[in-house]
């Protein structure tokens, strides 16, 4: 793995610069993933701060810190980890099967003997395209959060937006939105590698490729979640 990495590292910086397969991977993570991924934590947003305000005042019977609480909650984890556990089961699955069925049909061979490096070709315009779409979908992903979880507590807490904005200040810091987006681009950069290795790990056969991808998916998630443990642990040196 440390190998492949250091490949990676070193077909960042070989030639010809891949723009257009940039562009179109780009729009394939970006764009196609933000209707499901704007969807999702909509309601994810809306569960957490009923459910923060639930549970506040079953315990201390007072909620008027959860606009607050909540926004606090949804920039430094919520955002980011729903968006990239999404970006996981639809990118991540998508590329692991693509370069999978490329392996095992002998495409990547093919590329070889041409002279064409497969990591420069294939990998570093996917990994290029994720880390942008990652920041950006995050950004997109935070902010609605906030819209929906500012209109849940208007119309149904009784939280007017006024409030609401004045609560979320004296939680929420502004570099509370630049981790988000390097959290964001951390693992928009963990997807493709990941997926993309076991892709050319895969074995022959519809079940080789079955199996890349279900590992694919397993991995990139449990090393979006450790890497989310690190980076709020280094994050927090900060506040």
């Amino acid at each position: 793995m440390t190998r492949y990495l250091t490949q990676i590292f070193s077909a960042l910086f070989e030639r010809p610069f891949r723009i257009r397969e940039f562009a179109q991977q780009l729009y394939f993570v970006g764009n196609q993933s933000l209707p499901i991924i704007l969807f999702c934590v909509t309601f994810a947003a809306v569960v957490t701060i009923l459910e923060s305000s639930f549970h506040m005042k079953m315990v201390i019977q007072n909620d008027s810190l959860v606009p607050g609480f909540a926004a606090m909650l949804i920039l430094r984890e919520l955002g980011a980890v729903v968006t990239a556990l999404l970006l996981t089961s639809r990118v991540g699955a998508g590329y692991a099967s693509e370069v999978g069925t490329m392996q095992i049909t002998e495409q990547v061979d093919a590329l070889r003997m041409l002279g064409i490096n497969p990591l420069q070709f294939i990998v570093v315009p996917r990994l290029l395209a994720c880390i942008v779409a990652g920041v950006i979908l995050i950004v997109f992903a935070n902010l609605t959060c906030l819209f929906a979880a500012m209109l849940v507590s208007e119309s149904y807490l009784g939280f007017p937006t006024s409030l609401f904005l004045s609560s979320m200040r004296r939680f929420v810091q502004f570099q509370d939105f630049y981790f988000a987006m390097v959290k964001g681009a951390c693992f928009g950069a963990i997807i493709p590698m990941v997926s993309c290795y076991y892709g050319f790990k895969c074995e022959q056969g519809a079940e080789g490729v079955g199996r890349a991808t279900t590992k694919a998916v397993v991995a990139s998630s449990i090393l979006i979640i450790g890497t989310d443990f690190i980076l709020s642990y280094l994050f927090s040196f900060f506040y």
